[in-house]
């Protein structure tokens, strides 16, 4: 097996402490926002053998076993990440597997450069995701029922929210969701930032389930996305709990500390909440406008102590495993590809030892067995 030294992401959202408090080690002052395992091209792990992108393509079969390369090619299909949100990140919703190949191919054809600033679709692949919390974590997953939103816009009593609220009122579900968001985001800009201020203002005033929306707009004062997040299911997930974000639902990340592990893609239409491009008729296009609960994820826990977060794609399945003080070593299946992190306690996988924030990246033709007093997450695939 291969120990992983990993890239950390300094973007502007991180948390200062977060990743350096699980690490051990002293802050730097800027921001630590994700720390990147696995083969993506644009931060490969690295290893004694070289960036885990060349070993994987040195013998595919070797590291990733046939059958995972028969389904998802020569190529690890997940990323494992340790995110840090000190403040939001953007509001966005990610493409299903035929819009991301259909929306990819039409920017090719169109010669969108690739690193345009407007560009939609980085790849041909779609980016399912998971985010298990290791601290409080604050999110925002999905549309509410649409009189709930109502409800929590009314109570601000801005009079240039009352349209929407009329909206959410008079129309059937999808209906009322779609015709909201799509006045928000197409609103004169001047306006909507009055607007903003506004709500933001009674948000601040009101506190309760408002609270969070004052904090929002902080760091993005005047963006619509500001509206557009009060339509959403807003839920703190306790450590342990996790969220699925599957193909075309609206999320954003508050703050807090967790394990994310996705499909590897860099596909992302956003909704707001950021300086970026937001391509309003092709959001449209991806968004499901469908009302529901959050959808919180618990892990269930199998005969052998593995503790899995189930979910309905095959890129990647992320697990974890408690091991007490003195308890007995669990055997990990062999035959895909495995990443292996730590985030509590001391573990030891083969002949290392992991601490919190350390990782190994194990081959599939490798049995291996942990134990230790400590918590240790496993990313695979299924196959």
């Amino acid at each position: 097996m291969d120990r992983l030294d990993n890239t950390v992401r300094p973007y502007a959202w991180g948390s200062t402490t977060a990743i350096p408090r699980l690490l051990g080690t002293e802050p730097s002052g800027e921001p630590q926002a994700e720390m990147w395992m696995g083969a993506h091209p644009g931060a490969p792990s690295r290893t004694a053998r070289g960036p885990l992108t060349e070993v994987i393509a040195a013998a595919p079969e070797r590291e990733l076993g046939t059958e995972a390369v028969a389904k998802f090619g020569p190529r690890l299909p997940f990323l494992l990440k340790i995110l840090a949100a000190g403040a939001p990140l953007s509001l966005q919703v990610h493409p299903d597997l035929t819009q991301a190949r259909e929306g990819y191919e039409d920017e090719e054809r169109r010669g969108v450069p690739i690193d345009a600033p407007h560009r939609n679709y980085k790849d041909a692949n779609h980016k399912p995701e998971l985010i298990c919390a290791l601290t409080e974590f604050d999110g925002l997953c999905g549309f509410r029922a649409p009189l709930e939103a109502a409800e929590l816009l009314s109570a601000l009593e801005v009079d240039s929210l009352k349209p929407y609220v009329d909206l959410l009122h008079a129309h059937p579900e999808e209906a009322a969701l779609r015709e909201v968001l799509t006045a928000v985001l197409t609103a004169d800009p001047e306006l909507m930032a009055t607007t903003v201020t506004e709500a933001a203002a009674a948000c601040a005033r009101l506190g309760g389930a408002h609270a969070p929306y004052a904090s929002i707009a902080h760091h993005y004062p005047g963006d619509p996305g500001v509206i557009a997040a009060m339509l959403l299911n807003y839920v703190q997930l306790q450590p342990g709990e996790a969220l699925f974000l599957g193909a075309g639902v609206p999320h954003a990340y508050l703050n807090g500390l967790g394990v994310e592990i996705m499909a590897n893609s860099d596909n992302v239409l956003r909704c707001g909440l950021t300086p970026k491009h937001v391509d309003v008729p092709e959001l449209l296009r991806i968004v499901r406008f469908e009302a529901g609960d959050a959808g919180v994820l618990r892990p269930e826990a199998s005969p052998d102590g593995e503790e899995v977060y189930e979910t309905p794609i095959d890129e990647f399945r992320l697990s974890r495993y408690v091991l007490p003080a003195g308890g007995p070593g669990r055997d990990l299946i062999r035959g895909t590809p495995q990443i292996l992190l730590c985030t509590a306690g001391s573990v030891r996988t083969g002949d290392v030892t992991l601490v919190p924030g350390g990782s190994v990246f194990v081959p599939a033709d490798e049995a291996v067995e942990v134990s230790g007093n400590g918590t240790i997450f496993r990313a695979t695939v299924v196959v």
